[in-house]
C-alpha cells in the first residue's frame, strides 16, 4: 500500500510542477520523508498524510483510498486539550524545554492553522499549551511567553470551532484572554477580540458580537505602526462581518472603510495569526455582502468576477473566499459556477470546506437543482457529508 500511495504522491506533485523540496516546505515535513513515502519506503502516518496532501490541495482519501479522515482524531484529541487548559490560572508543572523550541513550535501550528492542517494541530495542541502555561507562570519574558499562550490556545480553538465543540471554543478564548490581561498588551487584547467574535458567530448573537467588538475598538489605541496598524484593521474588518450578519449594513460598510484606508498603509501580511492587507479586506468585502443577504450579492460577484486571492493569502482564508462567492452565484441562480467555486474552494482547503456549514448546506442544494450531473455532485456531497 506504501508503493501506491507514494505513487499518487508523485504523481499529483508532478501534476502541480512542484518538485519534491517544494512539497516537503509547503507540507512542512523533511525532504527525506518526503522521498521516502514516494519511493515506498515509508507510509506515512495520518498527520503527515494530511499535511501532504493540503500542500497538493487534495483531500487525503485521494492519496491514501483506505484513509478516514481527520474527524475521529479530531474528536479524540478534543479532551486532551480541555485537560490542558483546565487550570490556566495556576502554575502546576515546570516547562520541559527552553522558551525558544516552544516558539518554534507554535509558530509552526500558526501555519498549520492558516494553511487549515486541522488534524496537525489536534496531535501537538495539549502538549503546547501546557508548554506555553508553564513557561508564562514562570518566565521572565512574560509578554513573550503570553504571545505564544494567545497563539497556541488560537490554534487549538481553530479545531474546536471547526468540529464544534463551542464550549471549549469558549474557554479557549477566556485563556486567551486571560493571557493578554497578564501583560496588559493592547494590541494583543484587540487580537483577542477578534477571535472572541467566534462566540457570537457560534451562538447567533450578532447584535451582542457588534457591540462587544466595537467597545474593543473604543479601546484600541492609535495605531503606531504596522503591526498596530494591522491589528486594528483586522478588527473592524471582523466588525463590519458581525454588523452584516446583525443586519446593519451601515455600521458594516462603515467598519469595511476604516478596515479599507488602514489596509492602503501596509502590505499584506500575517500579524500575530491575522492575515490583513488590501487582500483580505476585499476578501471580506466578499463575506459581507454575502452576509447581508441576497440584496446585496451583485457586490460579492463583482468582485469575484474581477479578482480572486493570490498564493500569498492563507490557504483557509483563499477556501473561505471561495465558499462565500459559492453560494453568492447559488443565490443568483448560477448552480453550476457555485459548484465550480465550491470545487475550487476544496482545492484550497479541504479540511476547511469539509468543516464549513454552508458547503454543505449549498452542495446539497445544487445536487438538488443539477440532477443530470448527479455522478460529480454525489462524489463531492458523500465526501463532504451532505448525503
Amino acid at each position: 500500500m506504501a508503493e501506491h500511495i507514494g505513487q499518487r504522491i508523485a504523481a499529483r506533485r508532478r501534476a502541480r510542477r512542484m518538485t519534491q523540496a517544494d512539497l516537503a516546505r509547503e507540507a512542512h515535513v523533511s525532504l527525506s520523508m518526503v522521498k521516502a513515502c514516494e519511493r515506498g519506503v515509508r507510509t506515512p502516518g495520518a498527520s503527515t498524510l494530511e499535511a501532504i496532501a493540503a500542500a497538493l490541495a487534495v483531500d487525503a482519501s485521494r492519496l491514501d483510498t483506505a484513509y478516514t479522515g481527520t474527524s475521529r482524531r479530531v474528536h479524540a484529541a478534543l479532551p486532551a486539550i480541555s485537560a490542558a487548559i483546565a487550570g490556566y490560572e495556576f502554575a502546576l508543572d515546570p516547562p520541559q524545554g527552553p522558551l525558544s523550541r516552544i516558539h518554534s513550535e507554535v509558530d509552526a501550528a500558526v501555519e498549520w492553522r492558516l494553511a487549515a492542517q486541522y488534524g496537525l494541530i489536534a496531535s501537538q495542541a495539549p502538549r503546547l499549551l501546557e508548554e506555553a502555561l508553564a513557561h508564562l507562570h514562570r518566565a521572565d519574558r512574560r509578554c513573550e511567553a503570553a504571545r505564544l499562550v494567545v497563539a497556541a490556545a488560537r490554534a487549538a480553538d481553530a479545531v474546536a470551532y471547526k468540529y464544534g465543540a463551542h464550549d471549549l471554543s469558549a474557554r479557549l478564548i477566556d485563556v486567551m484572554r486571560w493571557a493578554a490581561v497578564e501583560v496588559d498588551d493592547p494590541v494583543m487584547s484587540a487580537t483577542v477580540a477578534y477571535v472572541q467574535a467566534e462566540t457570537f458567530l457560534a451562538a447567533r448573537a450578532h447584535r451582542a458580537g457588534q457591540a462587544v467588538l466595537e467597545r474593543a475598538l473604543d479601546v484600541t489605541p492609535v495605531p503606531r505602526d504596522d503591526l498596530s496598524a494591522a491589528t486594528l484593521g483586522a478588527l473592524h474588518m471582523r466588525t463590519a462581518v458581525v454588523a452584516a450578519r446583525a443586519a446593519d449594513p451601515d455600521a458594516a460598510y462603515g467598519h469595511l472603510s476604516e478596515a479599507r484606508r488602514l489596509a492602503d498603509r501596509i502590505p499584506e501580511d500575517i500579524y500575530l495569526g491575522t492575515a490583513f492587507g488590501p487582500s483580505s479586506v476585499r476578501i471580506h468585502e466578499v463575506a459581507l455582502a454575502v452576509s447581508l443577504g441576497r440584496d446585496h450579492i451583485g457586490r460579492a460577484l463583482d468582485v469575484a468576477r474581477d479578482w480572486s486571492p493570490g498564493d500569498g493569502i492563507p490557504a483557509e482564508r483563499r477556501s473561505g473566499f471561495w465558499i462565500e462567492v459559492a453560494r453568492a452565484q447559488l443565490w443568483s441562480g448560477n448552480p453550476d459556477e457555485a459548484f465550480e467555486s465550491l470545487r475550487t474552494a476544496r482545492r484550497h482547503a479541504p479540511q476547511h470546506v469539509r468543516q464549513h456549514p454552508w458547503a454543505r448546506e449549498d452542495i446539497g442544494t445544487i445536487r438538488r437543482l443539477k440532477r443530470a450531473d448527479a455522478a460529480s455532485l454525489t462524489a463531492y456531497a458523500e465526501w463532504i457529508g451532505a448525503v
